[in-house]
């Protein structure tokens, strides 16, 4: 029987929109339990097909590690967060769960004591494909989140929490660790209490790392707070980013200390509010100009540096609207709110960052305690640093 194209594309259309609802009802939810019912989470994992949702009830699960495997998989904590505790266990040396590689979603999910042979031990070990944390806490691991260098692969952190970075002399714990991936965004999380190593470090060639709250604490020793040893295109807006006392180095933000860098690297750090507690000064933005391509965009507009110390001290590029104060003079910074006070002289004195040659360097959001963000209206006048309201 002779069919016309129309017909035949429509008959196409219709098969494949049968097998697609086909596909999605075929997918499933498993529930697991702390106590192995009604089944232990390395079970779920190992029946989970691709497109399933793993539900992880809320108890203490140790040493339930696992490998995922599964092009399509989301594994959610239902109700209080589930803790997963390494229990001196791992999986293939890495850490507590390995996305081995596919599109997979970790969410309300807690991370702790990741401890390996080789002293990386993390609580997720990202290899290959996209991830996607969300809700999040990484507590005590040798690595909070740590990833390969898959030239693909883009991983997204939202609204989680990292810290209590474990003190073993020498070990350099990072509390976030990218490769050289494709991508790496950073939102609404929390960062502090690190120990010789770096709250963020990232070799990603691309980074966004926005509203955030990377502040190690009164208690934290971290060395950097952020660090792109290998530069790559950075957007840092609109977060909160600070090191206590007890810092392991003098610098907040690391741009391009280890060369290698990616051909198409450009520094924008806008809008954030760059703390330093304590009596030695800091050097709040450090770029190796000389490590990087020629040419090298740097952006620094709008922040505010509280505490002693220097912003950009030898670097070249554009500044503008960036004011200090001293800690104090904010609102509240010993419970966590660093926003200008309604009176201070610093409201209304930044840039308009939403030109700066050609490119829109505003913030869209500001981060929200404990853990999150809240939209932000674009004011009439702008002011400096994370907070607007």
């Amino acid at each position: 029987m002779h069919m016309s194209p129309l017909r035949l594309c429509l008959i196409s259309a219709w098969l494949s929109c049968a097998l697609s609802t086909t596909s999605l009802a075929l997918a499933d939810s498993l529930v697991v339990g702390p106590t192995g019912q009604p089944m232990s989470l390395q079970q779920a994992v190992q029946a989970a097909r691709d497109g399933d949702t793993i539900q992880v009830l809320p108890g203490e699960y140790n040493g339930q590690v696992a490998v995922i495997t599964q092009k399509k998989l989301t594994i959610q904590g239902v109700g209080k967060r589930p803790v997963l505790r390494a229990g001196g266990r791992h999986a293939e040396g890495k850490g507590i769960l390995v996305v081995r590689d596919g599109d997979v979603t970790i969410e309300n999910i807690e991370f702790r004591g990741a401890r390996v042979p080789d002293g990386n031990g993390a609580g997720v070990r990202f290899e290959k494909g996209r991830l996607l944390v969300r809700r999040c806490g990484f507590f005590d691991n040798e690595m909070g989140l740590l990833t390969s260098s898959d030239a693909d692969a883009e991983l997204t952190v939202e609204d989680s929490e990292f810290g209590e970075a474990p003190k073993t002399l020498g070990s350099l714990p990072h509390l976030l660790y990218a490769g050289r991936i494709a991508k790496l965004s950073v939102s609404g999380s929390r960062f502090h209490e690190g120990f010789e190593g770096h709250l963020i470090k990232s070799r990603a060639r691309e980074n966004h790392i926005t509203y955030n709250l990377i502040l190690d604490g009164w208690a934290g020793e971290a060395s950097y707070e952020i660090d792109l040893p290998n530069g790559g295109l950075a957007y840092i807006i609109g977060n909160v980013i600070g090191q206590g006392p007890e810092r392991q180095n003098p610098v907040v933000v690391a741009f391009g200390a280890e060369g290698k860098p990616w051909p198409n690297s450009a520094l924008y750090l806008s809008h954030n509010t760059l703390v330093s507690w304590g009596p030695m000064p800091a050097w709040f933005l450090r770029v190796w100009q000389d490590r990087l391509p020629a040419q090298t965009p740097v952006v620094v507009i709008n922040n505010v540096v509280a505490g002693l110390g220097l912003l950009g001290m030898e670097v070249s590029g554009v500044f503008g609207g960036n004011r200090h104060t001293l800690g104090r003079w904010l609102r509240g910074p010993n419970m966590l709110d660093f926003a200008l006070p309604n009176d201070s002289s610093l409201r209304g004195t930044a840039v308009n960052p939403t030109n700066i040659g050609g490119l829109d360097l505003s913030p869209k959001a500001e981060f929200q305690l404990p853990i999150g963000t809240r939209p932000l209206q674009a004011p009439k006048v702008w002011s400096p640093g994370a907070f607007q309201q």
